[in-house]
């Protein structure tokens, strides 16, 4: 070797920021959960459909690469020059689950029913900066219905949602789906006086704050600007005090009932026909979902949902889990939004030209996971595999056998493949394998007809609160006769 060529530095073995690996449980506990959430979706009468990881720039949108930074926000790459000259296309990995379906919903359009229902599941990526929970590849859980301008359809998506949430283990009183209408929102702009534009998007900024600074502050931001809590002066949008008037009368409208609520919407829009259709289509959503036995226990009409209304055209809910977690410092604290969506009749019309009606939600795996793990719904552990020990090598045969009984009889089991010379390394095996059962039969045993059955659950409570002569007489392993195998697992495990 030359002395200047320097030796290459061996690969770091670590994942790349803001990403992770999944391991048994976390992998095993998300499909149990999207399998359950996809029972509702199909039901309901929806399809399955999964789409290419990489799709074109141009198709998703709403990233368009540029001569600083072609990437922006998503994975991006241009592919090589086109025969004959020319640059080649930029592609992307996908950053959800709803561009895709907006193309494949133009491309299908001939093919497709219409409306087209369908639930689609998978990961997505994101080029953006990673911190403490925010990662760059993460799992989406979406339903679509697209070709339906019919409110029905909202109304039937927010109570599919319930019901998900319900199937996949979130029990009644620990959730509730708010709904708002981006209509009633357009309605209040007109009775403000406020034009489209960037004087609307300052008020909509505005509102989404809400829940942060509450109504004076509101206020505040409408007009002349406020202090944070640091004393930075925040400029104000520049609003007339009159002006900020109905933006807080929407705020505030949330009634004792939804038929209050739906009141108070009716008097902050006044005269607005944008308002008042909106106000309309909550009225009928509230109704629609009083008949599918949706009550306002589960699912209400509430203004101060605000998400995403620069996106939706309609409709907006919110699934919000309402019971009570414990945060890093141990501060009690509710544990949030889990699923968001709404009708967003535009993103198809970019293809073909012509409107195109949707709705659709989506849920948010890893935190309705992580949920389900608050409640002690999900351990975050997982069983493994009944251990089918070695003690003489030249007999594989027999352990094989063994292993493929309890296969065909519907239990988890290996047979050890490492260094059998050292039996104690097997058994440290199996614990870190959490098997419930290790399987021993030396030259002894078979030439008996039996096997020992080591309850390896039982033996670890022995071993931590037994007495040295519970311990000795080792009520963890049990002899049986070799016919009796499969029979003294399924005890074993119950």
């Amino acid at each position: 070797m030359a002395k200047d060529q320097k030796k290459q530095p061996r690969p770091k073995a670590e994942t790349p920021k803001g990403f992770r690996d999944y391991f048994g449980a976390d992998v095993t506990e998300r499909k149990q959960m999207l399998d359950r959430i996809a029972e509702v979706y199909h039901r309901h009468g929806f399809e399955p459909l999964e789409t290419s990881a990489v799709e074109t720039v141009e198709a998703l949108g709403k990233f368009l690469p540029d001569v600083d930074r072609p990437n922006a926000g998503v994975f991006a790459w241009q592919e090589a020059e086109v025969p004959g000259g020319g640059a080649g296309d930029w592609l992307a990995l996908r950053y959800d689950l709803t561009a895709p379906l907006a193309r494949v919903a133009a491309q299908f359009r001939n093919d497709l029913p219409s409306p087209y229902r369908r639930y689609a599941m998978g990961p997505v990526w994101r080029n953006e900066k990673p911190g403490p929970g925010r990662f760059r590849q993460f799992y989406q859980c979406d339903a679509d219905t697209v070709g339906s301008a019919s409110v029905a359809a909202d109304a039937e998506i927010c109570g599919m949602l319930a019901a998900a949430l319900e199937h996949a283990g979130i029990q009644r009183g620990d959730y509730l789906i708010r709904i708002n209408n981006r209509k009633v929102l357009n309605g209040i702009l007109e009775a403000m006086g406020v034009e489209s534009g960037k004087p609307a998007d300052d008020v909509l900024r505005t509102i989404d704050k809400f829940d942060k600074v509450g109504e004076q502050g509101v206020r505040q931001l409408l007009t002349t600007g406020r202090k944070d809590e640091s004393g930075a002066e925040i400029e104000g949008v520049g609003l007339r005090p009159e002006q900020a008037d109905p933006v807080i009368a929407f705020l505030t409208s949330k009634g004792a009932d939804n038929a209050a609520t739906l009141e108070n919407l009716r008097a902050a829009v006044g005269a607005s026909p944008t308002g008042a259709e909106g106000v309309e289509e909550l009225a009928q959503i509230s109704d629609m979902l009083a008949a599918m036995g949706v009550g306002e226990d589960r699912a209400v009409i509430d203004p101060s949902i605000v998400r995403g209304l620069g996106y939706y055209t309609g409709p907006v809910f919110e699934a919000e889990l309402t019971f009570e977690i414990l945060d890093e410092k141990g501060r009690k604290r509710q544990f949030g939004s889990v699923a968001g969506g709404g009708r967003y009749d535009g993103l198809v019309e970019r293809f073909t030209g012509q409107k195109v009606p949707a709705t659709g939600v989506s849920i948010g795996v890893d935190r309705l996971l992580a949920a389900l793990r608050a409640k002690g719904l999900m351990g975050g552990t997982e069983q493994g595999p009944v251990v089918v020990t070695v003690m003489d090598r030249d007999r594989m045969a027999d352990y094989y056998a063994m292993a493929s009984e309890l296969r065909a009889a519907g239990i988890r089991a290996e047979v050890y493949l490492g260094n059998p010379k050292n039996f104690g390394n097997q058994l440290k095996y199996a614990d870190k394998r959490q098997s419930p059962v290790a399987i021993i039969q030396g030259g002894d045993e078979a030439e008996r007809g039996v096997v020992q059955v080591k309850d390896l659950i039982l033996g670890a409570k022995i071993a931590a609160e037994a007495t040295h002569e519970e311990w000795k007489s080792q009520p963890a392993q049990t002899e049986v006769p070799r016919a009796d195998l499969v029979a003294e697992v399924r005890r074993i495990l119950g």
